[in-house]
């Protein structure tokens, strides 16, 4: 079936999302900008928090944001439904002593972040983006258009490349930004001229690559869409627009909170990632400006939802027998429910109906995902938010292909679909 206008609508601003997004600070910063467009009140950290009922809050730590509405209703026991996402994806990060070459070529010295699927990256032109720490301690954001490209060896070269192609981590992996010597160049001072500031009072940096190219509709009937970093800035952008939806005449007897992480692509395992204090130290600080006392809290947290959500694998037709041979989540055909049996997703049995309840109330469908038993399964922020906090967890996402590559493919109805899903989630 062609695309619904309102899927078309939202797959374009996801494009744009994602092209405001080239690095997690970048896309923390613009879920905080966006929200506070849509009338939510920026906190800090290193402040005093509203101690009332009602309001819309965001709280931006690093590459991680989180953003809560309050109903007027709110207690010392109201519960939370969190709509969990990440900012990271896979790719290459800046070195220390970044800039260097060979042979009249300026490279950029870069270390591998994550999973990437190195062929990928290939031959399409990049961006760098992220922060940068200046001398008095505070930080700017910093991003360039197209500057880098990972050439590929001709086949003329290597009249094997056709039937094995692995790069050297280490060797085959450092892109071209210009001629010249390495001696006589600067790429940290082409960062410092797209921030604005004087490259000279960098102390310290987190740079990243991202794809430039804009992300785009495409296909028979318009059904496709391909961008890079949709893993996972398609469930961020869901749950965005998803709380900017439901923040208006917010009604419920529950605290309704989008919670985005950085560094899950690298185990999450940072006070920004989901294994850190991030969510708890927002959850204690609402619920400490309700009121509550330690039990009141622990009672809110037994009667809460995590919706854990990130890309699952659509089934290939090129690759069948690396999917579950009955299980096989298409594009087009809505949101996913991640099941694993050794609990790499927090879903169960009690996660599972309710999402499928939720799915029903918001009049999507929704498909199931497995792994196939001879193919190890991935993990999310799910089991880690689960195992933190107590709070009852169920892994969903869209399906896609071309995981941690540098332009994945998903469906453009399928996006639609999970945000409708996350909004009746929210609104309750």
């Amino acid at each position: 079936m062609p695309a619904a206008a309102d899927a078309l609508t939202h797959a374009e601003d996801l494009a744009a999302f994602v092209a405001a997004s080239p690095s997690s600070f970048h896309a923390a910063e613009h879920v905080a900008t966006r929200l506070t467009d849509a009338g939510f009140t920026l906190l800090r950290e290193d402040e005093p928090w509203p101690a009332a009922p009602g309001g819309r809050f965001a709280v931006v730590r690093d590459g991680a944001v989180i953003a809560w509405v309050v109903p007027e209703s709110a207690t010392a026991q109201t519960p939370v439904r969190v709509f969990g996402a990440h900012s990271d994806s896979p790719g290459f990060k800046l070195k220390p002593q970044s800039t260097t070459g060979r042979l009249g070529w300026l490279q950029a010295g870069v270390e591998i972040y994550g999973g990437p699927l190195l062929n990928s990256w290939l031959d399409r032109e990049l961006r760098l983006a992220g922060r940068l720490v200046l001398d008095d301690g505070s930080s700017v954001l910093t991003a360039t258009g197209p500057l880098l490209r990972l050439p590929q060896l001709a086949i003329h070269l290597d009249r094997e490349a056709n039937d094995h192609l692995a790069l050297d981590k280490q060797t085959q992996t450092q892109p071209v930004w210009g001629l010249g010597e390495a001696d006589s160049a600067d790429l940290l001072g082409e960062l410092a001229r797209e921030a604005g500031v004087d490259a000279a009072r960098i102390r310290g940096y987190d740079v990243v690559t991202a794809d430039a190219a804009r992300g785009s509709v495409f296909g028979l009937d318009d059904v496709f869409f391909a961008s890079g970093r949709l893993d996972d800035l398609a469930s961020v952008h869901a749950g965005v627009v998803a709380l900017e939806r439901a923040a208006d005449g917010f009604d419920a007897d529950h605290i309704a909170m989008l919670a985005v992480f950085d560094h899950e692509e690298v185990g999450s395992g940072t006070r920004s990632g989901a294994a850190g204090p991030f969510l708890s130290d927002v959850l204690e600080r609402v619920w400490l400006g309700l009121g509550a006392d330690r039990a009141q809290q622990l009672r809110a947290l037994a009667a809460s939802w995590c919706v854990s959500s990130d890309v699952g694998h659509a089934v290939h037709p090129n690759y069948p027998h690396k999917h579950d041979p009955v299980v096989q989540p298409k594009l087009g055909s809505g949101p996913i429910l991640k099941i694993n049996a050794n609990q790499r997703y927090a879903t169960d049995a009690v996660g599972a109906a309710a999402w499928n309840g939720w799915c029903d109330a918001a009049g999507v469908a929704s498909q199931e995902f497995v792994s196939n038993n001879s193919v190890p399964c991935g993990s999310t922020i799910g089991p880690i938010t689960a195992t933190r906090l107590g709070m009852r967890t169920v892994d969903v996402g869209i399906p896609i292909l071309s995981m941690h590559s540098a332009r994945e493919l998903a469906g453009v109805s399928d996006l639609w679909d999970l945000q409708r899903v996350a909004e009746v989630f929210f609104r309750g």
